[in-house]
């Protein structure tokens, strides 16, 4: 018998199918096919250029070495500064620490206040590297059953029925990946109201606050009081608003408490984020904001053609409507039961796997994300590429 050598609590981690699907779309690409990506959870636009020269500057100026542990100190005021003018969140340096990328942040925030056993709620459908975090940091995900009238939103009922003695936080995601949603002043209230009552954790995770739509409006938990506000560990980053997903810069926001845990694991980890991408985040924060909505103009775009062309020509589509982030989820379960060249789709992974197989066209599984019935579409990809996309896709459920 083999001795398993590897960590036991690695044992329960599943590999990010997000990456797999995008790893099998590689391949058929490498192959010559043509394939049409929605998969991808980075925007299609390149990194603004000031960005861009702000890395260059500090390469050309040598500023390579170590850095704070924490960030530098000018690019926390420069968060501290963001925080305060579009939050109305007042924080200082010293609750400010700068990781390497959000997804990095999240870790470390779990790793600072998770016990072994510890339980920490995450609703259903969550972005697929939420329960993986929770358990390799000691943690155990509680997951729970959210509804598509609900928007997929925590309520004050389903919080109630999953918290136990051993809970210790909730995960917050708005707007949310994988479904778009927006959480409402009224809705965000009740869960600070569960958190503050049960004496309970929420990291806020906000990395897509500033692709919303229509009249939907991002309110950052902690602006809810100072009770929350003891309670909240927020979540941002760069990757997303400014197209800078490689740079790997994410910051976190809390008590000093807090900050200094995630700090002495930070130390002892990675020293610190890469200088030279702590320059570019600089410059990111001082850039004129209509960069920032110019891409928001061409999502809304995407997101308009998407949501009409499934209305009027797949009808065995539905989808919940996106107020923020760059994706559709859509219900794929009326294709359930149904087969194509002998295969038979019983879920979501069967649908995804069919679709790119035979017709070239990469969508992310539902069973990702916690649910069977959905497929998670990406429109952070060329409007041309999104009409090939919904048109094979037509032909894939025509067959």
């Amino acid at each position: 018998m083999q001795t398993i050598r590897t960590a036991k609590n690695l044992q329960t981690i599943t590999p990010s199918m997000t990456l797999a699907i995008t790893a099998k779309s590689k391949q058929l690409r490498a192959e010559g096919k043509d394939v049409i990506g929605f998969g991808a959870g980075e925007p299609d636009f390149d990194t603004p250029q000031p960005i861009k020269q702000a890395g260059i500057d500090a390469i050309n100026a040598n500023f390579t070495r170590y850095t704070e542990v924490n960030g530098t100190m000018a690019l926390r005021k420069l968060i501290c500064k963001k925080l305060k003018n579009e939050n109305n969140l007042e924080y200082e340096p010293k609750n400010i620490i700068v990781n390497s990328g959000a997804k990095h942040s999240l870790y470390l925030s779990l790793c600072a206040i998770l016990n072994p056993g510890d339980e920490v709620i995450i609703p259903v459908p969550y972005w697929v590297s939420y329960p993986e975090m929770v358990k390799i940091a000691g943690g155990v995900p509680v997951y729970v059953a959210t509804t598509a009238e609900s928007g997929f939103k925590l309520t004050k009922e389903n919080l109630s029925k999953s918290r136990t003695e051993k809970t210790k936080a909730i995960m917050l995601n708005s707007p949310s990946n994988p479904t778009g949603s927006v959480y409402t002043k009224e809705e965000l209230q009740v869960v600070a109201k569960f958190a503050v009552d049960n004496n309970l954790f929420v990291i806020s995770d906000e990395i897509y606050e500033s692709i919303m739509y229509d009249d939907a409006k991002h309110i950052s938990i902690a602006q809810l009081g100072e009770d929350i506000k003891k309670n909240t560990i927020l979540i941002n980053g760069l990757s997303k608003t400014y197209a800078m997903t490689g740079w790997r810069i994410g910051y976190t926001a809390a008590e000093e408490d807090i900050i200094k845990a995630m700090s002495s694991i930070q130390g002892h980890t990675v020293s610190h984020p890469a200088s030279i991408a702590q320059k570019a985040a600089e410059a990111a924060f001082t850039l004129d904001k209509s960069v920032v909505h110019q891409m928001l103009e061409e999502y809304d775009k995407r997101r308009q053609y998407m949501m009409k062309y499934i209305d009027e020509e797949i009808p065995d589509l539905s989808y919940i409507m996106p107020q923020g982030a760059f994706y559709l989820y859509v219900d794929v379960s009326k294709t359930f039961g149904k087969t194509y060249n002998g295969i038979t789709i019983n879920g979501a992974l069967d649908f995804a796997s069919t679709l790119l197989e035979n017709y070239l066209v990469a969508v992310i599984p539902g069973e990702g994300f916690g649910t069977k019935e959905y497929v998670r579409i990406s429109y952070a990809t060329s409007l041309e590429n999104i009409q090939t996309g919904l048109k094979r896709i037509k032909d894939f459920l025509n067959q």
